[in-house]
């Protein structure tokens, strides 16, 4: 891996760090993961508009030709991989009350390797609920302590990450990831007020879902309509959009000529920053 920080690399993920610094503290703080390819950041202004937002809601200043700075020597020479950019609140005195003048943090970490696009996923549903009263549900926080755990307890039930819902009982997004699902001729998703952060696979998707023959629909989702549901999806940054095959340890049904037809439209999409990428056919999607 290799590391920025405060205006340099480093050569390694040790460094000199303040221990009043909020973000480490208090996880007052935000980040944002994004694709590599050929050194540069696949959707790169999409990341950092959502960074700028975040920043914004929580009051810290961002200086986004500084993200931009730290992301292009981090990521210099990367064939594939990721990257991750981290802005914190700064130091501050005891206590939770955020300081007046805030003096934020930016570091960045850039990593080789990327999962396969498409690869399918089994999800379990957690005991763990996603807390769509708070407004760090819509934020990418480094508070990730719920997944972590319910993390766990997927894999412990033979699954590879878990399906949260909210509060109120209905759908909100899985450990790492959007859900989306194929209902019919529509492409159903849950809106960020259902605790969920806005991701940017998510958005990319719904925008194409016309060229597959799909109606973009955000509205709440209850878990009852998740086994009627033609396909399942899980999207992320890195991973694009993985089909689910199983949901607590029941199996899907085979994806729909609509998933095939979705995930080609992303490809090409995508494929002026990533260049060509393998979509699986109809015979080998699950």
């Amino acid at each position: 891996m290799r590391w920025w920080a405060e205006g340099r690399l480093l050569e390694g993920p040790v460094a000199p760090f303040d221990l009043t610094d909020r973000g480490l503290l208090l996880g007052d703080a935000l980040f944002d993961t994004a694709m590599v390819v050929r050194g540069r950041v696949v959707r790169g202004s999409a990341h950092l508009d959502r960074l700028a937002a975040g920043c914004a809601t929580l009051g810290l200043p961002f200086g986004r030709a500084r993200a931009q700075e730290a992301w292009s020597e981090v990521c210099a020479g990367l064939a594939a991989g990721s990257v991750r950019l981290t802005v914190t609140r700064g130091s501050g005195p005891r206590g939770v009350l955020p300081p007046e003048n805030p003096v934020p943090r930016l570091f960045a970490s850039a990593a080789p390797g990327l999962p396969p696009p498409f690869a399918p996923l089994r999800l379990a549903t957690a005991a763990i609920r996603r807390n769509d009263t708070s407004p760090a549900a819509q934020l990418k926080t480094p508070g990730y302590l719920d997944a972590v755990l319910a993390t766990r307890a997927a894999r412990e039930a033979g699954a590879d990450e878990p399906l949260f819902l909210n509060t109120r009982g209905r759908v909100a997004c899985a450990g790492i990831g959007n859900l989306m699902m194929i209902l019919g001729d529509r492409l159903v998703t849950p809106p960020p007020a259902e605790g969920i952060l806005p991701g940017i696979l998510r958005a990319e998707l719904l925008s194409l879902a016309p060229s597959a023959g799909l109606r973009a629909e955000e509205r709440p989702v209850e878990p009852a309509e998740l086994p009627g549901a033609a396909a399942l999806l899980v999207t992320n940054s890195l991973r694009l959009a993985s089909p689910v095959t199983h949901l607590d340890g029941r199996a899907q049904p085979p994806l729909p000529a609509a998933a095939h037809a979705l995930f080609g439209a992303l490809a090409r999409a995508l494929a002026p920053e990533t260049g060509p990428l393998a979509v699986p056919s109809m015979e080998d999607l699950p």
